[in-house]
């Protein structure tokens, strides 16, 4: 089990009942989009992020980006990790048919992969000493559109070709990608994926 020093919001109790398997930490609920009309649980999410961090984990669909992103307008970004789950296409054991996108959500996703998402998106796993992260040259968003990443004719399909690569979700705009690319890679490793992607 990992043990994490900041809290987890996830959209409903059944993402909760999956996290609380594999993690020790706070995991709060935004039990959908209730998050939009309960001041009182708006205040909470920051209390908490204010005291220990909070990591942001919704579904890859778009309903689950709608929440990220009214998250992201109300919660100061210094104090938040955007955790990503992969575009894993299914459904959940307990579900008659597949969500609206067929994508699996927080719930459907194996220990294994929900690890890696809080690994790659910077969790504080208590108890491991801390990544040596050197301190290279940043990926801007300049690089994605001198990559052909934003910003130009065929942006968007390199873009999914990118995210598809790095096994991110497919709703990922260019302005939230470039966080999550200084997370995951340095910036030689982005060259080195955004060649990759030119070759295919």
């Amino acid at each position: 089990m990992l043990k994490l020093k900041e809290a987890i919001v996830v959209e409903g109790r059944y993402d909760k009942n999956t996290l609380s398997q594999m993690v020790d930490t706070l995991i709060l609920t935004t039990d959908g989009f209730q998050i939009f009309r309960r001041k009182d649980q708006a205040d909470l999410l920051r209390r908490v992020a204010a005291r220990r961090g909070l990591i942001v984990l919704t579904d890859s669909d778009g309903a689950g980006f709608v929440i990220r992103n009214h998250l992201k307008g109300i919660l100061p970004p210094e104090q938040v990790k955007q955790c990503y789950i992969p575009d894993i296409y299914g459904k959940e054991k307990r579900k008659k048919t597949p969500g609206k996108e067929g994508k699996l959500g927080v719930e459907g996703m194996s220990p294994a992969v929900l690890e890696e998402a809080l690994r790659r998106c910077g969790a504080t796993i208590l108890g491991e000493s801390a990544l040596d992260q050197s301190a290279g040259r940043e990926i801007t968003k300049l690089d994605l559109y001198q990559a052909g990443l934003s910003g130009g004719a065929g942006s968007a399909q390199r873009r999914k070709a990118l995210l598809r690569a790095l096994d991110l979700p497919e709703h990922l705009t260019a302005n939230a990608l470039v966080p999550v690319l200084n997370t995951l890679l340095t910036y030689e490793e982005f060259l080195a994926i955004v060649e990759q992607i030119e070759t295919v």
